[in-house]
């Protein structure tokens, strides 16, 4: 494990969201920002009962010797950038800080170790433009309690917890948010020990972790010996894509797609974009320095010739989507065959209403990973509906979520 891995994951959720396609902050999705990570002084988590000041991570780690415990907590501090020239105007820009917390065994078994943390203030002037950094206190705590049993391993606890003293509260979060810690998450790293993952435990485990609390994040297993207490949901084991040339801000889109409409915003827009935030204006230079190389790695991963692909239909005979079968009630249903769609009581997408009783074609008979059979169909007299099948857009639905038919009706 290296730390610089870590970081690279740690990275992207420090800046997710930071700033949004078109990158302006004219935009209307840019007036309401920082909103993953938020840790609120005292005094206005007290007055507005949505927002916290402090959050908690507790995981579950096995030591082989006296374990060493650092976390370093990283967030962004919020500098409030004032200027008088149109373009530029009023913006909320990031300075990002990192306190570090180590713990050793003695620490750790005894009752841990509480570090108290400032962040100074400060004002910088650049002619008529004004950055102003309200000052910050808080707390970093860290302790353990042994797991009982055999399996020489603890329930670690992290604490953050914002101290800054307001005086009297902010009257609003755009207000409260210069005290604030923003997009807050923490590396935690052990020697002489690991973790264990948090949503896929070991059984021995499984009693400890139903124990932990975990409040304004999930510790994520990185590496054994790493997790990232993360405000965003990530699965264990996350990776950056090595196709993407650096950050977007936003891990929901797509690099290809978020890329080619920055390049196509006017340039009254990318003015404004990057008069609005230095980190727009360094997306911009580098969208528009990508070479075609650079584009086509956008368009999906390359694969070189040898590689093993996850699936080799013309090796793996077993499988064959277009000509297997299932019985549905008494019936074999295969390729072609009609069905009428019943969704289940389990699905939650409200659309799944409209679909009640239609008709479809089977598309497909193919089975998830515990090999449960399911189908993929298109909806049948849909005037568009062959751009969808050219284009491999299917519903899917469980066996037990239709019914054989005979007839398009």
């Amino acid at each position: 494990m290296t730390l610089q891995s870590v970081r690279n994951i740690a990275d992207a959720v420090l800046y997710e969201g930071y700033i949004l396609y078109p990158y302006r902050a004219s935009a209307q999705k840019n007036r309401s920002r920082w909103q993953f990570g938020v840790i609120m002084s005292p005094g206005y988590a007290a007055a507005e009962e949505s927002e916290t000041s402090s959050t908690r991570a507790e995981c579950v780690m096995e030591y082989t010797g006296p374990p060493a415990v650092r976390v370093i907590l990283r967030f962004l501090q919020v500098q409030r950038r004032t200027s008088q020239a149109a373009i530029a105007g009023s913006w909320d820009e990031a300075v990002e800080r990192e306190i570090e917390v180590r713990a050793d065994g003695a620490a750790l078994s005894g009752g841990g170790v509480t570090d108290e943390f400032t962040v100074e203030g400060g004002e910088d002037r650049d002619g008529d433009t004004v950055r102003r950094r309200e000052p910050l206190t808080g707390v970093v705590s860290v302790r353990a309690a042994e797991v009982p049993g055999p399996w020489r391993a603890v329930r670690l606890q992290v604490r953050i917890e914002n101290r800054t003293d307001t005086g009297t509260p902010p009257r609003c979060r755009e207000d409260a948010l210069p005290t604030a810690l923003v997009a807050a998450h923490a590396i935690i790293t052990v020697d002489g020990g690991k973790f264990v993952s948090m949503t896929d435990p070991p059984e021995w485990a499984q009693p400890a972790v139903a124990q932990c609390r975990n409040e304004g994040g999930w510790p994520v297993l990185v590496e054994d010996r790493a997790v990232l207490f993360s405000p965003i949901i990530l699965p264990d084991h996350p990776e950056v894509a090595a196709e993407s040339p650096g950050e977007l801000y936003d891990g929901t889109e797509i690099d290809e797609i978020l890329t080619l409409r920055t390049l196509a915003l006017s340039d009254e827009e990318k003015a404004e974009a990057r008069a609005t935030d230095p980190r727009a204006a360094a997306l911009l230079d580098r969208v528009e320095s990508m070479d075609a190389a650079s584009m086509a790695r956008l368009h999906g991963t390359m694969r070189v010739e040898g590689a093993v692909p996850w699936w080799d239909p013309d090796a793996d005979a077993s499988v064959s989507p277009d000509t297997d079968s299932v019985t549905i009630a008494g019936r074999p249903v295969a390729r072609g065959s009609l069905v009428r769609l019943r969704p289940g009581a389990r699905r939650a997408d409200a659309q799944d209403m409209f679909l009640v009783g239609r008709v479809a074609e089977v598309q497909a008979v193919l089975h998830d990973v515990e090999d449960n059979p399911y189908l993929a169909v298109s909806l049948a007299g849909q005037p568009d509906e062959d751009l969808r099948i050219a284009h491999g857009r299917f519903l899917y639905f469980t066996t037990d979520e239709v019914e054989p038919c005979e007839d398009r009706t």
